[in-house]
């Protein structure tokens, strides 16, 4: 056997008058009697090429499993440990059959991507299975190593998701997005429960991100995994589940030993060098930081047992991330969703976001409300100096917050902005006096939620209801400067709140008497806003549908015996008007 492909095992005639199932099993039976025996692994060569080259989905189908269970027995065989041989012969093999093997794991990644689900469901499967089999061929006792090659072709297929490479399929693409049952499959089965795989997918995923640039696509298939991502571990204890079984045994007390990480490219992102702090007495210098040598470091094991470790490659990751979803705002809007409970607390440094949140303020409308929640729990959570943050809100309350459709959302988060007893009450008259004056266009189901809103503010800042005990004099001038982008310098606490009192006589009823709750004295407990923030004018029309009326109105009235229209009264009109001309 040599290195150059060697020609098929079975004559052409005897190819032509079988099927190609029963070809598939003879390449299979014939493959495992070479292990067996220790003969030609030609055959294997046959029967990934019959793989890759059908058109027939059946055929693909049974092929590649024949393919990955002969992998599996060349894997137990020791065939597949990726030590160099003892003669130039053997190693010529042990390389030619590394390479086969890659070409077939090279086609499960496209075939991943199949159109056909059955094709993709197999694919994905064969390659999670066979990352155990390769990886414990290259472990060797007391030194547990997983197969790197194979793992990065997994993500490969998984983020980048590249087309199938099967014959009569669609064109083939270098990119593509990801299916959606690939990916449940993906999440609900390993990276949601496997805590190996879930550190070795962000590690690599952020290897990935970073070598591709702002390909929009390759960001877009990363979040929708990190996005359903719901079981970071919050304690050492919780890190319990491997799907690599070399992987259980916690040593985290053990140091490295000589040659304990698997290969040496995880030394480029060692997770510990977040916590490494230099010292200032022994490295002075540029050159002398270089050289500074860590006294103490975890074996590969020790790591996946860490809980800080599986924090850093959560944390790298999603740095890595937020970048590429800068130029997007329906993806911003994706992540900031999930930024507050899902990604945030799990982050070794949340303020490395803080950039990039600072930034999607600016898309304005609900992607920028999302990123002012993202801002506020740093600000509240982790300390975060931001003190522009109440000037960025004061510019969303403009003519538009109580029209579009996140109107609800609006409130519900400045409800939140505006909880503490601490702000100033210049700040908080300021948004309360740009409300009234925008309540005077607003709709009404907007008043319904905005009164509440005010008189709960009120009731939180005693020293507010100055605003509603302003005596106007003759020629009134409001003092409430709307143009003013600072809400510490609008003077709205001088002014006053006489647009809610226009609302006295409006024509719901429920607005009428919400408005002249601001002429009764505070005695009412603060309004619970959830009972408020659904309202719009289906929920009102049904109300007033729905009404009782302890009185029945008046449906008919009798007229008196005099006449309905009287002559005289239409004389007088006739004679006021003739003075008149």
């Amino acid at each position: 056997m040599s290195e150059k492909k060697a020609k098929s095992s079975l004559p052409p005639k005897k190819r032509q008058k079988v099927s190609a199932s029963e070809n598939v099993k003879q390449l299979e039976s014939a493959i495992a009697s070479a292990i067996r025996d220790g003969t030609s692994l030609n055959p294997y060569a046959d029967l990934v090429d019959l793989a890759s080259s059908s058109s027939e989905p059946k055929t693909v189908h049974s092929a590649v499993y024949a393919a990955y269970r002969v992998t599996v027995q060349l894997a137990q065989a020791g065939k597949l440990n990726g030590q160099k041989a003892a003669s130039e012969d053997a190693e010529l093999v042990r390389k030619w059959l590394d390479a086969r093997v890659s070409d077939f794991t090279d086609f499960l990644v496209g075939l991943i991507n199949d159109e056909e689900k059955a094709l993709r469901m197999a694919a994905f499967e064969i390659m999670m299975s066979l990352l155990v089999h390769l990886s414990n061929a290259v472990s060797a006792p007391g030194l547990p190593r997983i197969h790197l090659p194979h793992l990065r072709k997994t993500v490969k297929a998984l983020i980048l998701c590249p087309s199938s490479k099967r014959t009569n399929t669609k064109q083939f693409e270098a990119i593509g997005r990801v299916e959606v049952d690939i990916r449940e499959k993906f999440v609900d089965v390993h990276l949601s429960v496997h805590d190996d795989i879930r550190w070795f997918f962000l590690r690599e995923a952020t290897n990935l991100v970073n070598a591709q640039g702002s390909d929009i696509q390759v960001a877009d298939n990363l979040l929708s995994y990190l996005e359903r991502l719901m079981t970071m571990p919050t304690e050492a204890a919780e890190i319990n589940a491997f799907w690599l079984p070399q992987f259980a045994r916690s040593t985290s007390n053990e140091k490295a030993k000589p040659g304990s990480l698997p290969l040496p490219e995880e030394d480029d992102d060692d997770w510990r060098k977040f916590f490494d702090e230099p010292d200032e007495t022994t490295a002075s210098t540029p050159s002398d930081k270089q050289k500074k040598k860590r006294i103490n470091s975890l074996s590969l094991v020790a790591s996946l047992h860490a809980l800080e470790s599986h924090r850093v490659q959560f944390s790298n990751c999603w740095a890595s991330l937020v970048p590429h979803l800068a130029s997007s705002s329906a993806l911003s809007a994706r992540a900031l969703s999930i930024l507050h409970r899902g990604v945030l607390p799990h982050l070794t440094r949340p303020v490395r976001l803080m950039d990039w949140i600072s930034s999607c303020v600016d898309f304005g409308g609900s992607v920028g409300l999302l990123a002012l929640n993202g801002l506020f729990t740093m600000i509240k959570d982790y300390n975060l100096d931001y003190p522009d943050f109440y000037t960025r809100l004061y510019a969303f309350v403009d003519r538009n917050v109580l029209h579009v459709k996140y109107r609800a959302r609006f409130f519900r988060l400045m409800d939140l902005f505006l909880s503490s007893t601490h702000l100033p009450v210049q700040l908080v008259s300021s948004f309360i006096k740009r409300l009234s004056r925008l309540s005077l266009n607003a709709p009404p189901a907007a008043l319904i939620m905005l009164m509440p809103f005010v008189y709960n503010l009120m009731k939180r800042h005693p020293a507010l209801m100055v605003m509603i005990h302003q005596d106007h004099i003759d020629n009134y001038v409001d003092p409430f400067n709307q143009d003013e982008p600072s809400p510490l310098l609008t003077n709205a606490i001088a002014s006053s709140l006489w647009e809610l009192a226009s609302f006295h006589n409006h024509y719901s009823e429920t607005i009428s008497t919400l408005a002249k709750l601001f002429s009764n004295p505070f005695t009412k407990p603060p309004f619970l806003m959830e009972d408020f923030l659904d309202h719009t004018y289906t929920t009102l029309f049904e109300t007033e549908a729905k009404r009782t009326f302890k009185k029945d109105p008046a449906m008919t009235f009798e007229l008196k015996k005099e006449e309905l229209f009287p002559q005289r009264h239409l004389k007088d009109e006739h004679d006021l008007t003739a003075q008149t001309d």
